[in-house]
């Protein structure tokens, strides 16, 4: 599966929420404060990508990435999606997951605490400032 991102600038990437049953990774221009696209992965059963990254190219897995991923699980998922993204290393990381379902999901999540306007969300970890 290739994703097809909206028109945007997606630049910074990061995992904004892991667990067992979902991966949501976030994506903005800037992300320090705010994301505005997210990726989000239901039923994850494997993961292959840095915890931050920029600009990746979404591409078609390879017929090896598709066997590893069979072999590493036992079958092939509905979702397996291939990129490659500087991670900061000589060269473009490849990256994979592989998971029940995948959502593109566009909208202001803010990193910080503040009053929030209609369609906006906090960041999971983001909690009320204590009195």
């Amino acid at each position: 599966m290739v994703i097809q991102l909206p028109e945007g600038s997606w630049w910074d990437w990061d995992v904004v929420e892991w667990n067992a049953g979902l991966l949501r990774l976030g994506s903005g221009y800037d992300i320090s404060y705010a994301h505005h696209l997210e990726l989000v992965f239901a039923d994850p059963v494997l993961v292959r990508c840095p915890s931050f990254f920029h600009d990746p190219v979404f591409r078609a897995p390879t017929p090896d990435e598709m066997q590893s991923v069979a072999d590493q699980v036992g079958e092939t998922p509905p979702v397996v999606v291939a990129f490659d993204a500087d991670a900061g290393g000589p060269g473009p990381a490849p990256c994979l997951i592989a998971a029940g379902r995948v959502d593109v999901v566009r909208g202001t999540v803010f990193r910080y605490w503040r009053e929030l306007a209609a369609g906006e969300r906090l960041a999971p970890w983001v909690q009320p400032p204590v009195a």
